[in-house]
């Protein structure tokens, strides 16, 4: 029984952090097999519209149709590979058009012409498309999978808390572009997710976040590939500014009078997804590994459609406080992957009752990582 709880509790090993085999089967096995978010439905509003991804060595398109519908394509011409689009997003006119040779596609991916036709064989239009990708959307999130997995849909998945989000109407909610943004981090990408997945460090290293809710914060332990963490605002008057006024506008949310009214919540899709909501919007965030010690953070914002000044205000003052917290979670997270490479040292982790959630997802990476547990 000690055994088990000494196991349970050590964390991962050092090597789990910084070896290239290991890194390798992460891309495999997590990031091309597990679905990964995109983007938004308001991030394509229109015929054209479209959001990319690059991860794992892949990369993705996602684009709307004539028809509305959206679609997801591997963002490889089937003439030489060349991306068919560039940019996190854009729009295409009337096709998409390989900027390489000019080769263009319709929305739906079929082939719809090609420069200099005579010199190549026939060429089926549907055979030699853009090849597909496997898409959802949940709650107006779209998310794409690369590769066939048992795993279920995201709605499947993610179930346990449509009631949470049925009071935002997250689907008609519209892109903040200004608050997008992104932060290019020296450490393993786990080293983020341990930061962030639990909240035992909110009293010392956030100060905002300890004054917005305190002891209020709560994260439970990963069921299967999810998990939620909430921050409860408490009924103090707030020592930060900031704190204060976002408590005295609170009331102006949409769900105000709710219990989603008075906290801030996060749903974890594993192996790298959250998903915010706040009585003023909604957020997601995700970690795109580029090699064992360099990962790219990046992230989204979305508002009601309809804002209030107050609203707009309470907006402000959550955007700001989550900015300040990720800057101060940022060395957090490199100085706890540098601490892996000490070979002298380094002897791993203990972690708490108040770090299940590390704990959880530590099991979770054991299961599909079964080669880099000890």
């Amino acid at each position: 029984m000690a055994k088990d709880m000494d196991w349970d509790r050590r964390g991962l090993p050092a090597r789990a952090y910084h070896d290239a085999t290991i890194f390798a089967l992460e891309q495999e096995r997590l990031f091309r097999r597990h679905w990964q978010i995109v983007g938004h439905v308001s991030d394509l509003p229109e015929p054209g519209d479209y959001v990319t991804l690059d991860i794992a060595g892949e990369r993705a398109v996602v684009i709307r149709g004539h028809d509305g519908v959206l679609r997801a394509f591997h963002n490889i011409c089937r003439h030489r590979g060349t991306r068919v689009v560039s940019g996190e997003t854009g729009r295409c006119n009337k096709a998409i058009v390989c900027p390489f040779h000019g080769w263009a596609y319709n929305f739906d991916g079929t082939l719809r012409g090609v420069a200099e036709r005579q010199s190549f064989p026939p060429l089926d239009r549907r055979a030699w498309g853009l090849r597909p990708i496997e898409l959802e959307v949940w709650q107006g999130f779209v998310f794409v999978r690369f590769e066939p997995s048992p795993q279920p849909p995201v709605a499947r998945l993610m179930a346990p808390f449509e009631a949470d989000f049925a009071p935002f109407d997250v689907p008609s909610m519209v892109r903040i572009p200004e608050n997008d943004w992104q932060d290019r981090v020296p450490a393993n990408w786990k080293s983020l997710r341990d930061v962030d997945n639990e909240g035992y460090h909110v009293r010392q290293a956030h100060p905002a976040l300890h004054d917005l809710y305190g002891g209020g914060y709560t994260d439970s332990e990963w069921t299967g590939p999810v998990s939620r963490s909430d921050g409860v605002l408490n009924d103090g008057p707030g020592r930060l500014w900031s704190v204060r006024a976002y408590k005295a506008l609170v009331g102006a949310s949409p769900v105000a009078g709710l219990p989603q009214g008075r906290r801030w919540s996060y749903y974890n899709l594993f192996p790298n997804t959250v998903i915010g909501l706040y009585p003023d919007s909604a957020v997601w965030y995700q970690e795109i590994p580029l090699s064992p010690g360099e990962t790219i953070q990046r992230g989204r914002a979305y508002r009601f459609r309809e804002e209030s000044r107050a609203l707009r205000a309470l907006r402000y003052l959550s955007g700001r406080i989550d900015r300040v917290t990720a800057a101060e979670d940022h060395d957090l997270c490199v100085w706890s992957y540098e601490a892996t490479k000490s070979a002298s040292g380094y002897a791993g982790m203990i972690l708490s009752d108040l770090e299940r959630g590390v704990r959880s997802f530590h099991d979770l990476w054991r299961r599909e990582i079964p080669e880099g547990a000890d």
